[in-house]
């Protein structure tokens, strides 16, 4: 699994969702008793625990990371090129003037870690914070006098590939230019004039505040990643913050109170509970409720969060299982002059459910033949190594989780299974392996390779086969690292058919290293983060590597064209292909056999297939819409564009419900067309409701995945001898019934 910091702008704009979840570095009794951050003074300056971590992860990566290399003058200009990229990716707060004062530090970023000295990299952020606030600023004053829209002025919404502006005249055109074009959006969509002033001032001043929040730790986040992904793109620092929810997003569980968080104007809100956590069982909480203060233990003092920062609202409400936090909240119902509650919670461990595997039944007829095919979505490979290593037997594991949905969808009478790794970006190698056997039985799963050059065959070693009918593997651009190891291992052994499209291409291993095992001092308590670092590279059973590369399925769906800008071919310093001989491994069965009559009756069937047909129609609108990155701020010609846009649309909706009827896309035009407003901008009534309807949509690409499994079927009840091919065990049994759980042995926490 790869975490990449995103570029500062669009953190700023983001801002918004954290889960109240583990326990902070502090006790809750410590963090209750200074009041978060609210504006950060200027100039940030560097403290000695981070020269520490920034030296001892320079130590780490030059002698231990897999494609280790120097920290060097040339390191040092790969790290200060993706440093600016992370600042200002668009180039819209920096100009050529200002680039020429930074060219300085071009080559001296090693030797400033080497030498503990980070100032550097410190000026560059405090200069990037003025810059932005003084941009924000600029764009509120154009706010007074409007803009004439008759002009043939365009603006170019993709500038990663432009040039600096050369001086403030032209950085002021350029604002001038988005200013207009977020003002044109809310006009074309009915706003007054008045009200888009308001809405876009109350915009630009939260990104101020935003702005003036940013602290040393980001400052430092942002210069290490800039170093870690210049080593390689899926290295990267976590800084405590960053490492306490990468942790989080492996274990797939917490401790607080059990709500998603979300920053609003000055306020944090209440998003949405999380069934069975102590917020929702409360009763007293309820999406759009604001928190105004919040309180350690009993009695301890209530701080103050308004304006504050949502990661320190977080770390407030972050506790132990057990420990008391009171939280004063604002009503979402109560007017302004409503009355503050204040609720007393006991925290509790909280399972984050909706990152889990899934599993649903698709009932297809035909012909009048009736069958099951069962799905399993897994959005990623999780496991809690801490709790598996203290023998606890409720350990949160993918392969124990896909391994129970299994056996249930055996006792519902599924006939076939698709595995739904689309978005799957990875996680734990460990259980790639050991969810592979599930699939295949005993046998080598992956062949990785450390910085030595030395292989070790990694795979199920005991582990009954626990489904052995029809399987399917979907798969898109999305599909990436451990479960690029499923896909490639189920089509090696010829176990099951991979659909979709090509996957992402990463082929490397990293392992999460805890920084503070360096510390000089152990008795210091220093919080130095931790360092994910590329150790190894992975190979398929066949030899091959799906770096860059990725996995191509056996039967391929059109794409979207973002392979573009999306997947391993796209970074830079990405580790080229290789190969090496192949593990000692026997495919299980050949589902190539039956591969050239199922692409028959695929391309048969989507052909006079409406929502197929529709699909094809909207991933051609995304990719005209995606390509056109220079747009009209002339009002007559946006508002033609718009009402063509529009038709499209209106279009789309009405083949959608003549195909299956789903009621959210009978809604109101005006939920369907752009509103000119940023999500954080819209009521979180109208945003759940779109993450529901988001949840209901038609999906043409697993429908036809359980559709092909369906065709399978067919021709393997009717043809024993090429069952014989295309299952395992000679085609015995359509289904095993075992149903036994990985092993649950200790292993290291090799993440992706």
């Amino acid at each position: 699994m790869t975490f990449r910091l995103r570029p500062l702008l669009a953190l700023l704009i983001a801002f918004s969702v954290a889960i109240t979840g583990t326990a902070a570095a502090q006790s809750a009794a410590d963090m209750g008793a200074s009041a978060p951050r609210k504006v950060s003074e200027l100039p940030l300056k560097p403290t000695d625990t981070q020269a520490d971590a920034a030296l001892i992860s320079a130590h780490l990566l030059t002698r231990f990371h897999y494609d280790a290399q120097p920290l060097d003058e040339a390191m040092s200009q790969k790290i200060y090129n993706l440093y600016f990229k992370l600042l200002d990716s668009e180039k819209v707060f920096f100009t050529q003037e200002d680039m020429a004062n930074f060219a300085k530090y071009k080559d001296q970023f090693g030797n400033e870690i080497w030498n503990k000295d980070l100032n550097g990299p410190f000026d560059i952020f405090n200069q990037y914070i003025l810059r932005a606030i003084d941009r924000m600023t600029y764009a509120r004053s154009l706010l007074k006098q409007g803009f004439d829209f008759n002009s043939n002025d365009t603006y170019n919404t993709d500038r990663k590939n432009a040039d600096w502006p050369k001086n403030k005249a032209e950085l002021d055109d350029l604002w001038r230019k988005r200013t207009m074009n977020d003002w044109l959006r809310l006009k074309l969509a009915g706003k007054t004039d008045d009200e888009i002033r308001k809405t876009l001032d109350k915009r630009y001043s939260g990104y101020i505040d935003r702005t003036k929040q940013l602290d040393g730790e980001d400052a430092f986040q942002t210069f290490m990643t800039a170093y870690a992904n210049s080593t390689d793109p899926h290295t990267d620092y976590l800084g405590p913050r960053a490492a306490e929810n990468f942790d989080i997003s492996m274990k797939l569980s917490l401790e607080g109170i059990g709500a998603q968080l979300q920053a609003r104007d000055d306020y944090t809100i209440i998003l949405s509970l999380i069934p069975g956590g102590p917020a929702a069982k409360s009763g007293k909480f309820k999406p759009g409720d604001r928190i105004i203060a919040v309180g350690q233990g009993t009695d301890g003092p209530m701080v103050d969060v308004v304006g504050a920062r949502i990661d320190d609202v977080t770390n407030l409400i972050r506790g132990k299982t057990g420990t008391t936090v009171r939280v004063e909240i604002w009503p979402a119902d109560a007017g302004q002059d409503g009355k503050y509650e204040t609720v007393t919670l006991v925290r509790d461990k909280i399972k984050l459910e909706d990152s889990a595997a899934k599993k649903r039944v698709i009932d297809i007829n035909e012909g009048g033949v009736d069958r099951k095919i069962g799905v399993i979505e897994l959005p990623m490979f999780y496991s809690d190594f801490g709790a598996r290593s203290e023998g606890d037997k409720d350990f949160k594991s993918a392969t124990r989780d896909v391994a129970k949905l299994l056996a249930e969808l055996k006792a519902e009478g599924v006939q076939g299974v698709v595995m739904d790794l689309r978005n799957n970006g990875g996680g734990s190698l460990y259980e790639a392996n050991e969810l592979t056997g599930l699939f295949i039985g005993k046998g080598p799963v992956v062949q990785v390779r450390d910085a030595r050059g030395q292989v070790s065959v990694q795979g199920d070693d005991d582990t009954d086969m626990v489904w052995s009918g029809p399987l399917a593997v979907l798969v898109n651009r999305g599909t990436a690292s451990a479960s690029e190891i499923f896909s490639a291992a189920i089509q090696d052994y010829g176990r099951g058919l991979i659909i979709g499209t090509p996957t992402f291409g990463k082929g490397t291993v990293q392992t999460l290293i805890d920084l503070n095992r360096f510390a000089s001092d152990p008795n210091s308590n220093p919080n130095y983060g931790a360092l994910k670092m590329t150790v190894q590279e992975f190979f398929r059973v066949n030899g091959g590597s799906t770096q860059l590369k990725g996995v191509t399925p056996d039967m391929l769906f059109p794409t979207t064209g973002d392979d573009k800008d999306f997947g391993e071919s796209t970074y830079d310093n990405a580790l080229p292909w290789t190969q090496i001989p192949p593990a000692d491994y026997k495919p299980v069965a050949d589902v190539k056999a039956y591969l050239p009559q199922l692409e028959l009756m695929h391309d048969n069937r989507v052909a006079t297939s409406p929502a197929w047909q529709l699909m094809l129609d909207e991933i051609a609108q995304y990719k005209k819409l995606a390509d056109n990155t220079t747009i009209s701020l002339n009002y007559d010609q946006r508002q033609a564009e718009r009402k063509q846009l529009d038709a499209v649309q209106a279009d789309f909706r009405a083949r959608h419900k003549a195909i299956d009827g789903n009621a959210s896309v009978d809604a109101d035009i005006d939920d369907q067309i752009d509103d000119g407003l940023n999500p954080n901008e819209r009521s979180v009534k109208s945003e759940l409701k779109e993450e529901e309807e988001a949840k209901k949509a038609p999906d043409p690409e697993l429908h036809e995945a359980a559709h092909i499994l369906y065709d399978a079927l067919g021709l393997i009840h009717a043809d024993p001898k090429l069952a014989a091919e295309v299952l395992p065990h000679g085609g015995k049994a359509l289904a095993d019934t075992s149903s036994a759980p990985a092993s649950a042995a200790s292993t290291p926490a090799v993440v992706h």
